[in-house]
Parts: structure tokens; sequence; C-alpha cells
């Protein structure tokens, strides 16, 4: 399994301000693209600073959604507010879920 993170700074988030919205609609364009496994979205509401990270199946999946994966990070944070600071990939070494 293989993960992307992408690192976004903005404004502050309202402690009532809805964050599952924008994320529903995000994961909606990528849960189709092959080798897609799931997504999570984490803010720091404070600061402003915010997290994706997407899982995929492997490496090759992983690097078929870039233009994808582009297109939608820049097209959110522009819509958010956000800036993009960073993007960066890795191997899942491990991972656990408990639900």
């Amino acid at each position: 399994m293989f993960a992307r993170l992408s690192t976004y700074q903005g404004s502050p988030v309202p402690d009532g301000g809805d964050l599952t919205a924008p994320s529903e609609a995000i994961v909606k364009q990528v849960e189709d693209v092959p080798g897609f496994l799931g997504a999570y979205y984490l803010v720091d509401r404070v600061s402003g600073k915010a997290v994706s990270l997407t899982l995929w199946e492997d490496e090759r999946s992983m690097r078929a959604s870039e233009e994808t994966a582009a297109r939608i990070r820049e097209e959110t944070a522009r819509r958010e507010g956000q800036q993009v600071v960073s993007v960066d990939r890795f191997e899942v070494g491990y991972s656990t879920l408990k639900r």
C-alpha cells in the first residue's frame, strides 16, 4: 500500500465550521480512480493547517493518479482559501484501524 500526503495552509476554521461537506465532495471525485483505497482529511482549526492522506493499492496506482490528484488538490485549495504547501509520497510500512 502507498500513501500521498498533501499539506495545506489557510485561515483558521471556526469551531462550528463543517468539515465533512467539502471532504465528501472531494472524495467523490477520486473514489473511482483505479487503486484508490481511502482518504483522511486532518485539520488544525486554530492554525488553519490541514493535511490530506490518500491511500493506494500500489505505487503504480498512486503514480497514475498524479494528474487527477494535482487538479483536485489545486481546485480545492483555491476554493477553500488554502495554499498547497507540500505533497509527499510514502510506502505504508504498517497500518491498523480499530473500529
